[in-house]
């Protein structure tokens, strides 16, 4: 063994092997770029859409080598969420994410393409993976180990969420507080209002990567953002009708009317707005419910109170956490069917996204309710998609999974629900189907696509 060799790994031995990183990897990463030695490769090379799909490949590798990748990726506050996975390098000495199996013993196994980034855990404990600022990629690292603690290579990726033409407008206009999204060309684009759940702000990145689909997509903060409600106490659908009047006289929306995209929270608002309100054509929600929570809703001469619940309901575990799935009180027995949102009265096409380990409530409950209304009244059936070992935070591709975080509501640390692998196929196929149905209803386009789950 060489005196360098053995230095490194007594400083494994001391110091851990993240403190040998930075030697043996840059000297990975410097034999790589002179084409010595073992390299990753990326495609597309050097950035990428978020919720697209990357290749990862390892080239320069003995025959049959065991290798472990890690994948490492720090959050805008710094805390690192990072993978691992073992492999084994074919004949030739090459490894490829897309037919290269990982064995057993890391974050995931089995053929998984995408596996190291949907695997993601923060250091941080009950840390969720999110994108504030939107003009800025995330920046991916992979480093490749050998069984003796070495680092072989290294490599770097920019995971980014505004394409290139795409065009980002802050909206200030009334009371509006709102970000638009547009595609690059000159459109007219099909325009959809997204609205996110109880985090509050104005969360862009998932209307950012829908818009590089060819959407028009508004971002739209409703409290605990600028001038807007600091809390969430009351809220009037007048504000959400401005909104919609905005998206309908906008010049680049193709109309005659909009859709709306909403989780959790942002699900009951969005039903709120497609029952009241005018030109609304295409309602998709995420694990969303079909009565009012969390606050009281007005519009004009109505009052829905929010759902009423009990903490007595709420399970907490050795660890301290909470499940609180059975905190709501059921929305169609006695005075809680005052807090049911009227779905019947709405005229839009409607899309539930359900995910059946939904830890936060019963998503699956509502949808079904939704769709039994509808249908009573002579409405047309919501499409409906399962996907069982999904949790209540379906993002878009990719994201890893959040299965346990702050609850703003109940303010401690609740479950979300969700098995990683399961939880990850259904972000991919579940983004697909939303896109789908808002081109179908907005955009008079049907590529017949079918569930895969």
């Amino acid at each position: 063994m060489s005196s360098l060799a053995r230095l490194l790994r007594a400083a494994t031995a001391s110091h851990g092997l993240q403190t040998s990183c930075l030697a043996t990897c840059a000297a990975a990463a410097a034999s790589s770029s002179s084409g010595m030695g073992p390299r990753v490769t990326f495609s597309p090379a050097g950035r990428s859409l978020f919720d697209e799909p990357l290749a990862i490949r390892v080239e320069g590798l003995h025959r049959q080598q065991l290798v472990t990748l890690r994948a490492s990726l720090p959050d805008e506050s710094g805390v690192l969420f990072e993978s691992r996975a073992l492999y084994r390098a074919d004949s030739h000495g090459q490894l490829d994410l897309a037919r290269s199996p990982a064995l057993e013993g890391g974050s995931f196994s089995g053929l998984e393409p995408m596996g190291l980034l949907w695997s993601l855990k923060p250091h941080k404990p009950h840390r969720r993976l999110v994108k504030r600022d939107v003009q800025r990629p995330f920046r991916l690292e992979l480093e490749v180990w050998d069984s003796r603690g070495e680092c072989l290579a290294k490599g770097a990726h920019e995971r980014a969420f505004l394409r290139d033409g795409g065009r980002r407008i802050p909206v200030r206009e009334g009371r509006i507080r709102a970000t638009l999204f547009l595609p690059p060309g000159d459109g007219p684009f099909p325009g959809v209002i997204d609205i996110s759940g109880t985090g509050g702000g104005l969360p862009e990145y998932r209307a950012c990567l829908m818009s590089n689909n060819g959407f028009a997509m508004l971002a739209l903060a409703y409290y605990a953002y600028e001038d807007l409600p600091k809390d969430m106490k009351e809220f009037h659908l007048e504000y959400f009708e401005e909104a919609v009047n905005y998206m309908l006289k906008h010049p680049k929306i193709k109309g005659p009317g909009i859709g709306l995209l909403g989780h959790s929270k942002g699900g009951d608002l969005c039903i709120s707005m497609a029952s009241f309100l005018k030109s609304i054509t295409a309602t998709a929600t995420v694990n969303g419910s079909i009565a009012n929570v969390g606050a009281t809703l007005r519009y004009k001469d109505i009052t829905i109170p929010p759902l009423g619940f009990s903490t007595k309901r709420i399970k907490v575990d050795q660890t301290g956490m909470a499940d609180i799935v059975d905190a709501l009180n059921n929305p169609l027995e006695g005075p809680n069917r005052q807090s049911l949102i009227p779905v019947e009265k709405a005229e839009s096409h409607f899309l539930f996204i359900v995910g059946m380990d939904d830890r936060n409530w019963k998503s699956d409950f509502f949808a079904t309710e939704a769709s039994n209304c509808l249908q009573a009244h002579g409405k047309e059936k919501p499409e409906i998609i399962c996907y069982p070992g999904a949790g209540h935070y379906i993002e878009p591709p990719y994201f890893p999974l959040c299965s346990a975080s702050m609850h703003l509501l109940v303010s401690r640390i609740v479950v979300w629900g969700g098995e990683p692998r399961a939880h990850a196929a259904a972000q991919v196929d579940a983004w697909q189907q939303i896109q789908t149905f808002f081109n179908k209803h907005l955009n008079n386009k049907q590529n017949g696509r079918q569930n895969k789950l």
